[in-house]
């Protein structure tokens, strides 16, 4: 009997960043010779979740927002990522970053599968009382498919402790007790982890230290810009700067701002917790643009904001020596395709900015212990896994004469097609 083609499911996740997500893929299965059962498995997630949340306004106006959630593998284990409240959630946007989460956990060997949700809404027009319901309406809504062992939120773009605290909270009403493991990122007296709030910063900083090792550099003699100024990039700024690096430029939503001689990261730090941004900093700066910010000399640049920030219009612009990608998809395929041809190496996002990721599966391990370690041995753990996910993607990269990044997802992609050999999906 001949066989029956059987098309592709539709993709309504398909957009650009989803795009860009699945051409690394295909790029990186080529090189990783693994089954095609498996390369079939991996091309899109298990289960996209759209729900509809209505919610009371201050006002006495009700408002419906949209919202995701999509669990890209659990082969590994429950799915793990960040919830985001951000206008640009889609659908498309959640699928690309759950894939990402992905090839992070397997790369860094947590026992999860990838995740990654959010709700389209303007977070710093709403009042806490409204970001209160809508995080308990969509947690709810959201109940039956999240747990402990099924799917683990944490704390994304525009969310933080006190978003987890409520997801928490409301998980725990409808068990009847309290169940600190359904997130983390959550506030340390209800079951937090300590360093969780840096982990994401200083692991990329360790993820540089070890590059700078690699490479034969100096780090305290390597001038660093530092896009994004926020829970990542801020970090990263502050463990550059007591590493001894001279940290030259620094920028938020408002822009940047730049002193050749080196920033004073400990004063900028305060600006912002007494302003709200770096908007109106100018003693002692020259305030730039992000493009210029982009463009600036440096031995090491950054990107610590957001998707899509080095593409094939600015990549030529580029005049750094490495770059280092701290959030998650900041480089497109013409921008990482472009860096190739100029010889700078990039340090992918799925292995530098796993930090996060990292000690949040220390924070869930912890709780569901009911044991929790001090600082000191989260941080020596963290540095651990990222070292020994270094060496494993340097070697890979290496022996193989490939990027950075593609030895990194051929790393990731064969620890999850190993557990499917093993388990025999679709033998």
């Amino acid at each position: 009997m001949a066989k029956v083609a059987h098309p592709a499911p539709a993709l309504e996740w398909d957009t650009p960043l989803y795009q860009q997500a699945s051409m690394q893929l295909d790029h990186a299965l080529e090189l990783a010779g693994v089954p095609d059962f498996v390369s079939t498995r991996l091309r899109h997630p298990e289960r996209a979740l759209i729900l509809t949340l209505p919610v009371k306004l201050d006002d006495g106006t009700y408002h419906t927002f949209p919202a995701y959630r999509v669990q890209h593998s659990s082969v590994l284990g429950p799915t793990k990522g960040g919830i985001r409240y951000d206008q640009g959630v889609d659908l498309g946007e959640c699928a690309a970053l759950a894939m990402w989460m992905t090839w992070k956990c397997a790369l860094l060997r947590l026992p999860y599968g990838g995740a990654k949700g959010g709700v389209r809404c303007s977070p710093h027009e709403m009042s806490q009382t409204e970001l209160s319901r809508l995080t308990r309406r969509f947690t709810a809504e959201l109940a039956p498919f999240i747990g402990p062992q099924l799917d683990i939120p944490a704390p994304d773009m525009a969310t933080n402790e006190q978003t987890m605290a409520w997801m928490m909270d409301t998980y725990s009403m409808q068990k009847g007790y309290a169940v600190p493991e359904i997130v983390t990122g959550k506030p340390i007296s209800i079951g937090g982890s300590v360093f969780r709030h840096e982990a994401t910063g200083a692991g990329v900083v360790m993820v540089i230290e070890r590059a700078c090792h690699r490479l034969d550099w100096d780090l305290a003699e390597q001038r660093c810009v530092v896009q994004g100024f926020g829970n990542v990039g801020g970090i990263a700024a502050s463990e550059l700067h007591n590493r001894g690096a001279r940290v030259v430029a620094v920028s938020d939503l408002s822009g940047g701002v730049h002193a050749e001689g080196g920033l004073d990261i400990p004063a900028l730090h305060a600006y912002v917790a007494e302003q709200g941004s770096l908007e109106g900093c100018v003693t002692g700066v020259e305030r730039l643009t992000n493009a210029e910010l982009l463009e600036l000399p440096c031995d090491i640049l950054v990107l610590a904001a957001r998707e899509d920030q080095v593409t094939g219009a600015n990549a030529t612009g580029l005049r750094c020596r490495l770059v280092v990608e701290g959030a998650n998809g900041p480089t497109s395929v013409e921008g990482d395709q472009i860096l190739g041809e100029r010889g700078i190496p990039v340090l992918p996002d799925i292995l530098t900015n796993a930090g996060g990721v990292t000690v949040s599966y220390f924070e869930w391990v912890q709780d569901l212990g009911r044991l929790f370690w001090d600082r000191d041995e989260i941080r020596r753990r963290l540095a651990d896994k990222l070292s020994d996910a270094f060496d494993r993607v340097w070697g890979v990269s290496q022996e193989r004469g490939i990027s950075l990044r593609d030895a990194a997802l051929v790393a990731a992609i064969r620890e999850v097609s190993g557990a499917l050999e093993a388990r025999g999906v679709y033998p």
